[in-house]
């Protein structure tokens, strides 16, 4: 059970007391200093915390900077711009600005970004694709950063709020749209193995396939980025099947790989919808506008966004009794991509 305090400079001496440092070292762990070591720092976050010096109410003080931070691993998608469009709409509301954070490397992202939160102390921080360690969790719960994960990469802790979507079902519904159309042998191109959306997404296609009596080749299943270029390779190495085991249809985990998809049938002398159809994922505003326009299915990624910095916004004010967990539903979005197979 948390200590309710009465003021800073209490809440202090008695944190100071217990873990046997200064004052000055608090302060340096509150302000996100680095000269301080790892096991004194958690020592100190963790009695932050179990004393209640973050109190409910206490995350918009007026001392605070109205900074909501987003933090990406890459900038580099029109994926990425929805979901800014979103989070930037609701900070506008609120009176906030927008921080953006480029943590790297999902697998080894750099330390450097979770010490400029906390210099920052912004009133939320939005991750986005991403995973979030104890470690990080409780020097950000610490100091009364709230903080929401958009799309976790992987299976969230019960402890970590969240917006995602229906992946399963967005799966599931570009799967039977290409079984209904007649197609047999449908390949996918879904994203990295160790991403929880990628095999949602898989799945959803599974349970199709299973459900009309149709058998999943295992050569018809690719792993690879959500970029163009991770598309493209995976669909030329499908396309390059035999004849009897080439796919009519192809379902890609992303409107990107679905981009790189349009390049190798291209490459291969194929016409679409004629030879090859195709599917993606996300609905990205240049969905419409290749050609053909892209068959997709929505993603909400600008509510996405709006609703994480909502949730952001709101945990900063209040401590809800259970995790805040959102799923978004999808639709599929039937343009020109996809027909009946020509054989």
């Amino acid at each position: 059970m948390k200590t309710e305090v009465t003021g800073d400079r209490v809440t202090l001496a008695e944190i100071a007391e217990e873990t046997g440092s200064s004052l000055s070292t608090i302060s340096k762990v509150l302000n996100g200093r680095a000269d301080v070591s790892k096991a004194t720092r958690e020592r100190i976050e963790h009695a932050l915390h179990d004393r209640g010096y973050v109190r409910r109410g206490a995350g918009r003080s007026e001392s605070r900077p109205e900074l909501l931070e987003l933090v990406f691993h890459g900038l580099d998608s029109i994926w990425s711009m929805e979901l800014i469009g979103g989070v930037e709409a609701v900070a506008k509301e609120h009176g906030l600005s927008v921080v953006l954070t480029v943590s790297g490397d999902r697998h080894a992202p750099d330390p450097d970004w979770i010490d400029g939160v906390i210099r920052r102390r912004p009133v939320g921080v939005v991750l986005v694709f991403s995973e979030i360690s104890p470690e990080y969790r409780e020097r950000l719960r610490a100091r009364g950063i709230s903080f929401v994960i958009v799309d976790p990469a992987g299976d969230p802790s019960p402890d970590v709020p969240s917006v995602g979507s229906a992946n399963w079902s967005g799966g599931l519904a570009a799967t039977r749209h290409l079984i209904e159309l007649g197609h047999r042998r449908i390949a996918t191109i879904t994203g990295p193995e160790d991403m929880m959306c990628s095999l949602a997404r898989l799945d959803g296609f599974r349970s199709a396939m299973n459900s009309a009596g149709l058998p999943v080749d295992p050569a018809w299943v690719r792993f690879g980025t959500f970029e163009i270029a991770g598309g493209r390779d995976r669909a030329r190495e499908l396309l390059a099947l035999p004849a009897d085991l080439r796919p009519t249809a192809i379902f890609a985990g992303s409107d990107m790989q679905a981009l790189g998809t349009l390049d190798a049938a291209r490459e291969a002398g194929l016409a679409v919808p004629h030879d090859l159809s195709i599917v993606g994922y996300d609905d990205i505003s240049l969905a419409p506008w290749v050609s053909p326009p892209l068959t997709t299915v929505h993603q909400p990624l600008r509510r996405m966004g709006e609703e994480a910095a909502r949730l952001a916004i709101r945990l900063s004010d209040e401590q809800p009794e259970t995790t805040p967990r959102m799923d978004l539903a999808t639709n599929l979005v039937v343009r020109e991509s996809t027909a009946p197979p020509a054989e």
